[in-house]
C-alpha cells in the first residue's frame, strides 16, 4: 500500500535556480548625491540591487511601493530626521534592517536609532571596512531570520515527506525500546514477512528472528553501540508468517542485511545521556552473501575516515626519508590539531563529531598534492607527509592553502561550525633524521601555535623544546590543581562614592603553585581554555564564591557578587543551568549575581552566545561588560543582550588628568545614562582619577586606591571597617566617668 503524498511538490530546477539568484534589495537614503553614489559603489555586488533617494518623503513613497532587505539611512535629512523613517517602519510592522549613519556626535542620536531597532549606528567619518562589515552582519542576520521562517513554513511538508519515505521504503525500518521490544515498524514488515504491524508492536525482536540466527542477532539486532563499531551489513534470517500475505511464493526464512545503532537521549539538559533503544534497517537481498573483506584492505586504513592509518603512514614516511637521503632532497611532516573539536562532541554528540572529522579529512586531502600522504593520528589530529618539497617556501604555501581552506565553515545539525586548526611543521634533514623525530618536532611546533591562540602555522625551531616541555608540564599540573586545592579566590571590592560604602565584590581566581608560586591569571586562564577545562574552573569559582557570598549577604543584604566568564563558557549549552543551580544551592537571589564578559565577546558574538546571554538575563542575572571603551560599534549589542553594567577600561582611567577633558569617558558615561545601564570604572589608583570620574557621572569604582584583590578573610574585615580615602573617622565614644 502506498501512502499518497500530500505535501508541496518538489520545485523544478528552474524555480530552484531563480530562488538562489534572488537579488538583495538595498535602499540608500542620503541627501548628498555624491555620498549616496559612493555608498552604492562601495556596496555594489552582482547579487544586490541598490536604489537611492534623498528625502524622507521619497523614502516613504518607495517603501510603500516595495520591500527592501536593508536600508542605509542618514540621520539628518532635509524634510525630517531619519528617525521618522524608522518610526514609519515600526508603525507598519516592517522588517527591513536599518544601518544609520550620521555626523551627529551626541550619544542621544545613537540611542534614538538603536532603541528603534537599528542594526548599527556609524559615526562619520567611518571607514569603508566599517560599513562593509556592518552591512554584511545585517544581511547575514536577515538571511538567518528568513531561513528560519522558511524552515517553519516547510516543517509540516517535510514531516509528511519523511513519513512517506520511511513508510514506503524498500527497507524494513524499526526501533526497539531499551528492553528490545518493537516501538515502531514501517509497513514493509507486512509485505516482507506477512506479520501485521499492530501484532508485533510491543513484542520482543526475537519473535521474527530465525531460531538458528538468534544468538548472532542478540547483540546486533538490539544494537547499543554508535559510530563505526555499530552493526553494519550483518547477514541474518527472519521468519515469515505462514498465514500472512507476502510478496513471494517462497517458504522458509527471509535473508536480510542488517544495519543497526543505539539511540541515546537525555530527559533534560541537566540529566546524563542514557540508552533509550535501537534504530535499525534491514534489506532483503535474495541470494546475498556477506563477503569477507581481505585483512589487508582494512588493516592499513582508518575505519572512520578511510585514510591510511599510522602504520601505513610511518612506512611511507620511512621510505621517503630513505629516498631523500639518497637524492639529497627535503621532505616535510605537518602535525595538524583541530582547535575546539571537543566542543562539537559535547554540543552535538559523537555522531556529529565523526561526521565533522570525515569532512575535515576530505578538505585536507583536497589541499594536498598527488603524491602527499595524510593520516588521522589521533581523535582530532592529522599528520601530513610532503615527500618532495624543494624549499621551505613550498611547505609554507601548502600550509597557507590548508589554513585558507578552513575559513569556510562546516555544516552541523543546526547551522554551521567554523573549525580552526593549529599546524606545526618539521623538515628533513634540518629538524630530524627519523620518523619519530619529525613527528615529535612537528607536534612541538603545533603546540607552540596552539599556545599562542591557534588558527596559525609554524615551523619547528630548537628553542621550542624548552618552552614546550615547560608548558606541557604546567598544563598537566593545571588539570590536577582543582583536586589538590591549589586554586583560591581573591576578592576586590566595588565602591560607591555617593553611599561611601562597598556595593559589590568581584571574585578573582588565583593559582598558588607549590613550586612556581602564584601563577598569573593571564597565563593559566588561556591555558585552561585551550585544554578544555575552563568550564570546570568556572564551576568551581561560582560554587566557592557563592558559598562565601551567602555568609556576607546575611549581614550586607544589598551586596552584589560579580565573577568573570570565559568566551569558552558560552560554548556549553548548560551554562544557565550551572549558574541557577549554584544560586539555588546557597539560597541566593539571581539579581545578587553579575557575570562579567569582555567587550570582544560582545562584538564577536553569534546567535548561540546571544541566546545564552538572554537566558542568563531571563534568570535575573546581571551582565557587565569588562574593559568597555571600543566605541559605537558595540552599541547595538548593549540593547540586544540586556547588558546591565559597563566597566570603563583601566587604560582610559590611567590617562585621566584633572586639568583635561576626557571625551571618551564622557561618551561612555552618556551611553550608560542613555541606556539606563549602571556604570563603574576599574583601575582607579589616585585621588584625582576618583574626583574626575565622579564629576563625569561615574559613582562606582574599583582599584588599588580602595583595595587590592584580597583573601576572603581580609574582605570580611574590609566590609566591616571600610572608609573612603580621606574620609574623617567617626569620633570615639565618650568614656563613662
Amino acid at each position: 500500500m502506498l501512502i499518497p503524498w500530500k505535501g508541496q511538490p518538489f520545485p523544478p530546477e528552474g524555480q530552484r535556480r531563480a530562488t538562489a539568484e534572488a537579488l538583495v534589495r538595498i535602499l540608500v537614503i542620503d541627501d548628498e548625491p555624491s555620498l549616496a553614489r559612493s555608498i552604492t559603489a562601495l556596496l555594489q555586488a552582482d547579487d544586490r540591487l541598490i536604489e537611492e533617494c534623498g528625502t524622507v518623503a521619497e523614502a516613504l513613497a518607495r517603501l510603500n511601493a516595495a520591500a527592501y532587505d536593508l536600508i542605509v539611512l542618514d540621520y539628518r535629512l532635509p524634510d525630517a530626521s531619519g528617525l521618522a523613517v524608522m518610526d514609519w517602519l515600526l508603525s507598519h510592522d516592517r522588517r527591513e534592517s536599518v544601518i544609520m549613519i550620521s555626523a551627529e556626535q551626541s550619544v542621544e542620536a545613537a540611542i534614538g536609532a538603536l532603541r528603534r531597532g537599528a542594526a548599527d549606528f556609524l559615526v562619520k567619518p567611518y571607514s569603508a571596512e566599517q560599513l562593509r562589515r556592518s552591512v554584511a552582519k545585517a544581511l547575514a542576520k536577515r538571511q538567518t531570520e528568513r531561513s528560519r521562517q522558511q524552515t517553519r513554513q516547510r516543517l509540516e511538508s517535510s514531516e509528511q515527506m519523511h513519513r512517506y519515505l520511511v513508510e514506503n521504503s524498500l527497507d524494513l525500518i524499526y526501533t526497539l525500546d531499551a528492553d528490545g521490544r518493537f516501538s515502531y515498524l514501517n509497513q514493509r514488515i507486512e509485505s516482507l514477512l506477512g506479520h501485521p504491524r499492530s501484532a508485533l508492536l510491543g513484542k520482543h525482536f526475537s519473535e521474527i528472528v530465525y531460531p538458528e540466527d538468534l544468538e548472532r542477532a542478540r547483540f546486533s539486532f538490539n544494537e547499543r553501540r554508535t559510530g563505526p563499531r555499530a552493526t553494519s551489513n550483518l547477514a541474518l534470517r527472519l521468519t515469515r508468517n505462514p498465514f500472512g500475505n507476502v510478496e513471494s511464493d517462497e517458504h522458509g526464512p527471509v535473508s536480510i542485511v542488517l544495519n543497526a545503532m543505539g539511540i541515546y537521549n537525555r530527559t533534560d539538559s541537566r540529566a546524563a545521556i542514557h540508552y533509550a533503544g535501537t534504530y535499525g534497517a534491514a534489506r532483503s537481498l535474495p541470494g546475498y552473501r556477506l563477503h569477507e573483506q581481505s585483512h589487508g584492505d582494512h588493516s592499513f586504513h582508518d575505519p572512520l575516515t578511510h585514510l591510511p592509518n599510522r602504520d601505513l603512514f610511518c612506512d611511507r614516511l620511512n621510505l621517503s626519508i630513505a629516498q631523500a637521503k639518497r637524492r639529497k632532497t627535503h621532505i616535510a611532516v605537518m602535525f595538524i590539531d583541530m582547535d575546539r573539536f571537543k566542543l562539537v562532541n559535547d554540543t552535538y554528540g559523537q555522531g556529529e563529531g565523526d561526521t565533522l572529522l570525515r569532512a575535515v579529512a576530505t578538505r585536507l586531502r583536497q589541499c594536498l598534492r598527488k603524491g602527499d600522504s595524510l593520516t588521522r593520528h589521533g581523535s582530532d589530529e592529522f599528520l601530513v607527509l610532503l615527500p618532495d618539497v624543494g624549499t621551505k617556501a613550498d611547505a609554507t604555501a601548502i600550509a597557507d592553502k590548508i589554513l585558507q581552506a578552513f575559513r569556510n565553515p562546516f555544516p552541523v545539525v543546526d547551522g554551521e561550525f567554523t573549525a580552526t586548526i593549529s599546524l606545526g611543521a618539521a623538515l628533513h634533514p634540518e629538524d630530524g633524521d627519523s620518523a619519530d623525530d619529525l613527528i615529535q618536532h612537528a607536534s612541538v611546533a603545533m603546540h607552540q601555535v596552539k599556545g599562542s591562540g591557534g588558527n596559525a602555522f609554524s615551523f619547528f625551531s630548537p628553542d621550542m623544546h624548552a618552552t614546550y616541555r615547560a608548558r606541557i608540564s604546567l598544563e598537566k599540573e593545571l588539570h590536577l590543581a582543582l583536586g589538590r586545592k591549589e586554586l583560591e579566590l581573591h576578592y576586590q571590592p566595588l565602591i560607591s562614592l555617593s553611599r561611601g560604602a562597598i556595593t559589590g565584590m568581584e571574585a578573582l581566581v588565583r593559582w598558588r603553585h607549590p613550586v612556581h608560586g602564584v601563577v598569573a591569571p593571564s597565563r593559566f586562564i588561556q591555558m585552561a581554555e585551550e585544554a578544555g577545562i575552563i568550564h570546570e574552573i568556572t564551576r568551581w569559582v561560582l560554587d566557592t564564591a557563592c558559598a562565601q557570598f551567602s555568609s556576607w549577604r546575611r549581614r550586607y543584604p544589598n551586596l552584589r557578587l560579580s565573577t568573570n566568564l570565559s568566551a569558552r563558557d558560552f560554548d556549553h549549552s548548560d551554562l544557565d543551568d550551572v549558574v541557577s543551580r549554584v544560586l539555588a544551592r546557597y539560597g541566593l537571589p539571581a539579581d545578587s549575581l553579575e557575570v562579567e564578559i569582555t567587550e570582544r565577546l560582545l562584538l564577536e558574538q553569534d546567535d548561540k552566545v546571544s541566546r545564552r546571554m538572554q537566558s542568563l538575563r531571563e534568570l535575573g542575572i546581571g551582565i557587565a561588560i569588562d574593559d568597555f571603551g571600543t566605541g559605537y560599534s558595540s552599541l547595538a549589542y548593549l540593547r540586544r543582550c540586556g547588558v546591565t553594567r559597563l566597566k570603563i577600561d583601566r587604560s582610559f582611567v590611567r590617562n585621566i588628568k584633572s586639568t583635561e577633558d576626557h571625551p571618551i569617558v564622557s561618551a561612555i558615561a552618556g551611553i550608560a545614562r542613555g541606556f539606563d545601564i549602571r556604570l563603574a570604572a576599574e583601575g582607579v589608583e589616585r585621588d584625582d582619577q576618583m574626583n574626575a570620574l565622579e564629576t563625569l557621572g561615574c559613582d562606582e569604582m574599583q582599584g588599588f586606591l580602595f583595595s587590592r584583590p584580597i583573601s576572603a578573610e581580609d574582605a570580611t574585615r574590609i566590609l566591616q571597617d571600610f572608609r573612603l580615602p580621606g574620609a574623617v573617622p567617626p569620633p570615639a565614644p565618650a568614656l563613662a566617668p
